[in-house]
């Protein structure tokens, strides 16, 4: 029975329509794989066992019931990174100051999800309140990388990551702010999905930074991806940043045609910045589309080389106002050590962030201050609408865009905690996507010489999901999905 473990999600969804297996056997597998595994890789901060199981069960009187008849993942078993509330369910955000928040309301896409028949198996492990890109700034520790547990899983999604390489969840869902889907699922050798602005309800998502933020999925293969996003995609009136638009049927993408597409490379992408056996990877991946029908050529990105400074600005003061609500008064960590309301926000404050979480906001509150204001953060804002722009102006020639995902593949645990300036410049090649709201896609397109996975990213034209999604799901059936040697 264990062998359903290497199924995609689309794979054992199948099963469980053709009564090949009850959702309630394949959850048991499922929890009975991530007892055994989680101690190595520590993908979960909480794993819901009796609950998933409940779930199991009125799931397949659905599904027997013809409920579910179009929904390819009823059933399947799936984790959610623990910045997405679930009703009186622990959501923390690996911080001590959420440590026993319990909200009292499903966030939109998982109200979703649940329409949908997912069995949702608990809540992952992140990088504290989405800042980092390592999932090593965690208050429970760090989350370790299925392929080499030397190595870190990226972030700062990189519990969902690392719990769909290992096994441990069919797929899972992410968030997204500068790079913190693509980038683990990079690093891990799977599949993400960051979509346009908007698509997706941001509400009962806990914001790291508002105008950048997206939830999105993290799947094994394309088709997993498709699926996911499709069943929480569409406008929602509790998130007035949710659009309205049509046409969500992803799957439909799932083609291996990418006959005319034009697709082109920023120069700057595969410098000498970027590791060799990553170029190498991306080269192989060219050669496929052009082999494909594809037209594939170099071009010239503008302002995207100002992208790294203009995201951390924007991010930290955003971050910095967001995180603004955590007093200590209303809920989460308190401070037992005040006299009058001042030290109390003072000392619960201090107590509850961590470092990393800390230092942004400190940032954050600097570039808004008075004096800085107009030399820092309306300066970043000026930059990001230039960035929007070198991206409009890329799209009147091409389909979309393609390059590496991170210069190096996955660090060693501790290497880039003690070089934060190495951490944030491996965002270069993810955070223009966020400033200019685009849909991105990353899949897995080979390996280093340490055996770790290298990835890719497809950046489309804002609601050009499908385009991402048909010419991923062509490179995909070239290249195929490996499975961590750990696991084989």
């Amino acid at each position: 029975m264990k062998d359903i473990m290497t199924l995609s999600a689309f794979e054992l969804g199948k099963l469980i329509k053709d009564k090949k297996i009850s959702v309630v056997e394949a959850t048991k597998v499922q929890l009975e794989v991530i007892r055994q595994r989680d101690a190595s890789y520590h993908c979960y901060i909480t794993l819901l066992e009796e609950e998933a199981l409940a779930q199991a069960v009125q799931v397949q009187k659905r599904i027997e019931q013809g409920e579910l008849a179009d929904s390819p993942l009823a059933g399947v078993p799936m984790a959610v990174k623990d910045n997405i509330c679930i009703k009186n369910v622990k959501t923390t955000c690996a911080s001590r100051m959420l440590h026993n928040f319990e909200p009292p309301y499903d966030a939109t896409v998982i109200e979703r999800l649940k329409g949908a028949g997912a069995v949702i198996l608990g809540k992952t492990n992140m990088d504290e309140f989405a800042m980092g890109s390592t999932t090593e700034t965690s208050f429970f520790g760090a989350t370790k990388n299925p392929w080499n547990t030397a190595h870190v899983p990226g972030g700062s999604s990189g519990g969902s990551a690392a719990a769909v390489a290992a096994e441990e969840a069919y797929y899972a869902l992410g968030s997204d702010t500068g790079g913190s889907i693509r980038q683990p699922a990079g690093y891990c050798g799977v599949t993400g999905i960051k979509p346009t602005y908007g698509t997706v309800s941001r509400y009962g998502l806990i914001a790291y930074a508002s105008s950048l933020d997206q939830i999105g999925p993290l799947g094994r293969t394309v088709p997993d991806c498709a699926a996911v996003l499709e069943a929480i995609s569409g406008h929602d009136g509790k998130d007035s940043t949710a659009l309205s638009q049509t046409g969500y049927r992803y799957r439909d993408a799932l083609v291996d045609d990418v006959k005319g597409m034009r697709i082109g490379i920023p120069k700057g992408y595969l410098g000498s910045g970027v590791e060799e056996d990553i170029r190498d990877c991306i080269d192989n991946a060219v050669k496929i589309l052009t082999e494909k029908g594809a037209w594939v050529e170099e071009f010239d990105l503008e302002a995207v080389d100002y992208a790294v400074p203009a995201y951390y600005v924007i991010a930290c003061a955003e971050a910095s106002s967001n995180l603004s609500r955590f007093d200590g008064v209303k809920y989460g960590y308190c401070s037992s050590k005040y006299e009058g309301l001042q030290e109390l926000y003072k000392n619960s404050r201090s107590e509850g962030f961590g470092e990393e979480v800390k230092h942004r906001m400190m940032i954050g509150a600097f570039v808004l201050s008075s004096g800085y204001y107009d030399a820092f953060y309306m300066k970043a804002l000026k930059v990001r609408t230039l960035i929007n722009q070198g991206f409009q102006k890329a799209f009147n020639q091409y389909d979309m865009i393609l390059g590496p995902i991170s210069p190096q593949t996955a660090p060693k645990l501790g290497e880039s905690l003690s070089d934060p300036l190495k951490m944030y410049l491996s965002d270069i090649f993810t955070v223009s996507v966020n400033l200019a709201g685009l849909p991105a896609i990353s899949l897995p397109c080979g390996r280093d010489q340490r055996g770790l996975p290298i990835g890719l990213q497809l950046i489309g034209k804002h609601f050009g999901e499908k385009d991402i999604i048909r010419a991923a799901y062509s490179l995909e059936q070239a290249i195929g999905y490996t499975r961590p040697t750990a696991l084989v």
